[in-house]
């Protein structure tokens, strides 16, 4: 079978521009298999971790769509409606969708928390064709009787799993509510729990699936390494491996909004280029920060968590792990910010002796162990620690007055074949490639 082109597609005149215009030739996978049923009307179950192109799959369609049945807005009653869960994410949604959609008639707003109500409600009151929206702010806005959602076609959620982790699923149920029993559907997730099993089928009425790479696993292309330090000494390394030419652009993690904000004064103080994302800062911020970071002013870009949720900008050649994410399935989601559009990328976590359990843990949900960084100047030597810092557990030592939960009692099955532990005893599942994720740094081994 011939791979598709965007010119398969007959696309409507303006569109198809666009698309010359941004040099888009070729769709992704998830481009391939969306764009034609979307364009037919059917709904959508996707399963596509960001950067695989979801929102070209399925803002194309809509906006072509949209284009063939053209018709004046009416005041508070938007045509189309994307959720998703962050503030970044619905502003680069917004933004694809006024790049694909440059050459026609079309009005949209996008709407999100942290910034003032007026130009929101000002413009959803003037009308609008699409609207991008986080959950929160469209409930609040509908509670004032600012936008209506009866006459909506179009509903699209995204990131429904990063929804569900951060507690929006009752708010996502009362906008569902209200929607017309006559409309498109489309949902796209990373992952498929359980949980959501629910909200789709609710949603969607015969959908079509369209699954382009397995459930929660990494990024083929990432080249995966760790770096045994001690906590004294993340900062010193962390300087060190962005001394290196190769590190064009990092994105680097830490566990808290206040370490974030450490790490990139630290690093500015070093003379490295660096801004910090997270929660606390507000909307202008994070934005400033964001379109740094994108446009190459910025070199580095230090995140906590949630706030790297919305982050959707190729070129990422490190993600570094300053802190081990407190459960696993986060590192996938760190990762799966590098080796985008054919590219290749480097993970490069930083492990203190309290973090080998989480380390440990990350290796199984990934099915391999991540080979070892030797020889680089702050190496910690793991034979001189005690058997209780993390040798034991899956997860750090117990705040005092807290109980320890046992290891193994998350209820998270570990498969036959999984990685095994940090001392490895088994075989990798997929052996890792050669080469360190910097030059100045040797090659990694195993423990």
């Amino acid at each position: 079978m011939n791979t598709p082109t965007f010119a398969d597609f007959e696309f409507v005149e303006p569109i198809r521009l666009a698309l010359e215009a941004e040099n888009y030739t070729t769709p992704t996978p998830i481009q391939a298999q969306s764009i034609p049923h979307l364009l037919a009307g059917r709904d959508l179950l996707g399963c596509a971790q960001t950067g695989t192109g979801k929102t070209a799959a399925f803002a194309l369609p809509i906006l072509n769509r949209l284009a063939e049945s053209m018709r004046p807005v009416v005041p508070k009653k938007p045509r189309v409606l994307v959720l998703a869960p962050t503030r970044e994410l619905a502003q680069q949604i917004d933004e694809s969708f006024a790049t694909y959609g440059r050459g026609l008639k079309l009005r949209q707003a996008v709407v999100v928390g942290g910034v003032g109500y007026t130009p929101q409600q000002r413009a959803l009151a003037r009308g609008v064709d699409i609207l991008v929206a986080t959950p929160g702010r469209l409930l609040d806005l509908m509670g004032q009787g600012d936008v209506r959602l009866d006459g909506l076609e179009t509903f699209v959620l995204d990131e429904a799993d990063r929804m569900l982790d951060m507690g929006f699923l009752p708010a996502i149920e009362k906008i569902i509510a209200v929607l017309p029993k006559q409309r498109h559907s489309l949902f796209f997730s990373a992952t498929m729990p359980p949980a959501l099993m629910p909200l789709i089928q609710r949603l969607l009425k015969d959908p079509v699936k369209v699954e382009v790479a397995p459930q929660s696993t990494t990024a083929e292309r990432v080249d995966h390494r760790v770096m045994f330090v001690s906590r004294d000494n993340k900062r010193a390394l962390l300087e060190a491996v962005l001394s290196d030419s190769s590190v064009k652009r990092a994105l680097v993690f830490s566990r808290t909004k206040h370490g974030a904000d450490k790490i990139a004064k630290w690093l500015l103080l070093a003379g490295v280029s660096s801004d910090a994302i997270h929660g606390n800062k507000s909307q202008t911020a994070r934005q400033r920060a964001l379109y740094g970071f994108r446009d190459g002013r910025t070199r580095v870009l230090v995140a906590t968590d949630i706030a790297a949720r919305g982050i959707d900008i190729d070129n990422i050649t490190h993600v570094i792990n300053f802190d081990l994410p407190m459960e696993p399935e986060n590192y996938v989601h760190r990762i799966g910010r590098t080796a985008r559009a054919g590219a290749e990328g480097f993970a490069l976590t930083f492990c203190d002796g309290e973090e080998r359990g989480l380390l440990r843990g990350i290796e199984r949900t990934i099915n391999q162990r991540i080979p070892v960084v030797e020889n680089h100047p702050f190496k910690l030597n793991l034979a001189t620690l005690p058997m209780s810092e993390g040798r034991s557990s899956g997860r750090p030592p117990a705040r005092p007055g807290r109980p320890q939960r046992p290891a193994g009692s998350s209820g998270r099955p570990v498969g036959r074949g999984a990685a095994s532990s940090t001392e490895g005893d088994q075989p990798p599942r997929r052996p890792a490639r050669g080469g360190p994720p910097g030059r100045r740094f040797g090659a990694a081994s195993g423990r």
